[in-house]
């Protein structure tokens, strides 16, 4: 299992990308939209990556 910091880091993304994506969804400006997408995605690059560290960390919890 991942450890804790791990976990609320990706719980962080998670809420990061899905504020920065409600964001974008009730801009009034198409250059508002276009910077709360990018921190959309930003976020969830960042959660795909701590996706990986977790999977990692999993790994070296199973290994002998």
């Amino acid at each position: 299992m991942a450890d804790d910091e791990t976990e609320e880091l990706r719980v962080e993304q998670v809420r990061r990308e899905r504020a920065a994506r409600e964001r974008a969804a009730e801009a009034d400006e198409r250059a508002e939209e276009r910077t709360e997408e990018r921190r959309a995605e930003r976020a969830s690059y960042l959660k795909e990556k701590l996706d990986e560290r977790a999977e990692s960390e999993e790994r070296v919890d199973d290994s002998p």
